[in-house]
């Protein structure tokens, strides 16, 4: 049986993953409107891995008896001028991601409740690679985003990426 305050983490949790995959989802908008379709598919997908993440949430929840409610998502309300905007304001945002789970990977030691820690070290592990990525994307498109080839070149890079589905076992 989990505690109430790691219940309650947990369903905010999962409003939190759906609200990253709704701001995944407005950075995709914005670079579709500047005509750079791989760095709106990089965005389209990691807004797939956010649902995901959210619907892992979701089922442990129910795993464990808990009833799960869904809040409204707020509308992103990250200012895009130029094209680097979204990535750092990306890399802003795992780092605030990173900093939830934290806080509920500390709460549900502070319970002894290991079966939700063995859950989270998924999410721990996560966060480093997502805040890593952002970071190389941020320094990828300093390097070479002011060149229109490199920027050409790293679009193409980033329309290669495909899906890859979660493989963490509930």
């Amino acid at each position: 049986m989990l505690k109430q305050e790691v219940a309650t983490l947990l369903n905010e949790q999962v409003n939190k993953e759906f609200f990253s995959a709704y701001l995944y989802l407005d950075f995709a908008n914005f670079y579709e409107s500047k005509g750079l379709a791989g760095f709106a598919n990089w965005y389209k997908i990691q807004a797939q891995e956010e649902r995901d993440h959210a619907l892992l949430f979701y089922q442990y929840m129910h795993n464990n008896n808990l009833t799960v409610t869904l809040e409204a998502i707020d509308k992103p309300n990250v200012e895009m001028k130029e094209l680097i905007d979204p990535l750092k304001a990306a890399l802003e945002h795992e780092k605030y991601v990173t900093s939830l789970i934290h806080n509920l990977y500390a709460a549900v030691q502070k319970a002894n409740d290991f079966r939700t820690t063995q859950f989270l070290d998924w999410f721990v592990k996560e966060q480093g690679e997502e805040e890593t990525t952002a970071s190389n994307l941020i320094t990828k498109m300093e390097l070479f985003g002011s060149d229109p080839k490199g920027l050409y070149m790293l679009d193409n890079e980033l329309d290669a990426r495909v899906y890859a589905a979660p493989s963490l076992i509930l």
